[in-house]
């Protein structure tokens, strides 16, 4: 068995990487500075003699003593919310994170997988979205940020794979959702079932038209894992195919949360995608990987999560 570090795992999707990488027999350190991430998410794992953590800010310094099999980059603010309170540190971590990352795998002989995202491709002129697609981004829009933190993180691991022979892993991630999203998170999943819950207005941005394809987090967790130990050195989309409209997604979470809301119309925020599904044929023929969990199946889950979560509260 391995060992893995994890950046962002105590993130949303960090926390259940680390719980994957330590159910596979791994020893997992996880960093993270706990900008956007939750020691809540991982304090189960503290029990576990193969899992630390470490509260550390990697724009400023990565360094873990002994080997390294594989690093799982997933460090930065990732929710419009998040990019657009903290622009800086989502430059900052796309770019000094990213360069710390790579310089740690060169250093320590490991692979590693690097967290990139649907938003490379901006809002698309081409539906669906495949990897030989190079996007239709504005690097000046409030969302450039985070866009172009991630796009810079790509050129980045493949300077590092071209000129190092880095042993580099590049993962496009779809809209993903489940259990340990925060609930002010400000993505379509969270706002949709807080207020659903709450019998409150769900609110759409726009004519609710635009569509969005969602990938339940286990099946995510399973795309990654494969290709951290694939041989793919070029990206690959990570996410679900089947897509859909977000007003037909506001009526689908209020249903199953057997809720009396209303949904309401307000300003669609600038730059916003109108289509966003993923084509992922690389996937399927490379990692042998799509999508298990029924839309249907993971929103229940994650449905009982929030719920959960605001008896809590």
């Amino acid at each position: 068995m391995g060992r893995v570090l994890i950046t962002g795992g105590a993130g949303f999707i960090g926390s259940h990487l680390c719980e994957r990488f330590l159910g596979d027999g791994h020893e997992v350190i996880a960093v993270d500075n706990l900008l956007t991430g939750d020691r809540d998410n991982i304090a189960h794992l503290f029990v576990n003699p193969k899992f630390t953590f470490l509260e550390q800010d990697i724009t400023n310094y990565l360094y873990v003593a002994g080997p390294l099999d594989a690093i799982m980059h997933f460090a930065s603010p990732a929710s419009p919310v998040d990019y657009l309170e903290l622009p800086i540190q989502t430059l900052k971590v796309g770019s000094l994170g990213t360069h710390k990352a790579l310089g740690l795998a060169r250093a320590k002989n490991a692979r590693i997988l690097v967290a990139s995202t649907s938003e490379v491709y901006g809002d698309p002129l081409v539906h669906p979205q495949r990897e030989d697609y190079w996007g239709n981004v504005n690097p000046i829009g409030p969302r450039g940020v985070y866009d172009e933190a991630k796009r810079f993180l790509e050129a980045m691991t493949m300077a590092y794979h071209r000129t190092h022979g880095v042993k580099t892993r590049i993962a496009r991630i779809f809209n993903t959702y489940g259990p340990r999203m925060r609930m002010r998170d400000g993505r379509v999943v969270p706002n949709f079932m807080c207020q659903a819950l709450k019998d409150e207005a769900i609110t759409v941005y726009g004519d609710g038209s635009q569509t969005r394809s969602f990938c339940f987090v286990e099946d995510l967790v399973e795309g990654l894992t494969r290709l951290l130990w694939s041989d793919e050195s070029m990206p690959v989309n990570l996410g679900n195919p089947t897509e859909m409209s977000i007003h037909d997604f506001a009526v689908k979470i209020r249903d199953l949360a057997g809720s009396k809301s209303q949904v309401v119309f307000r300003d669609l925020p600038v730059d916003d995608p109108k289509v966003r599904q993923p084509d992922i044929s690389r996937a399927r023929r490379i990692l042998g990987w799509e999508p298990k969990v029924s839309l249907d199946e993971g929103l229940a889950r994650t449905i009982a999560f929030f719920q959960g979560k605001l008896k809590a509260t």
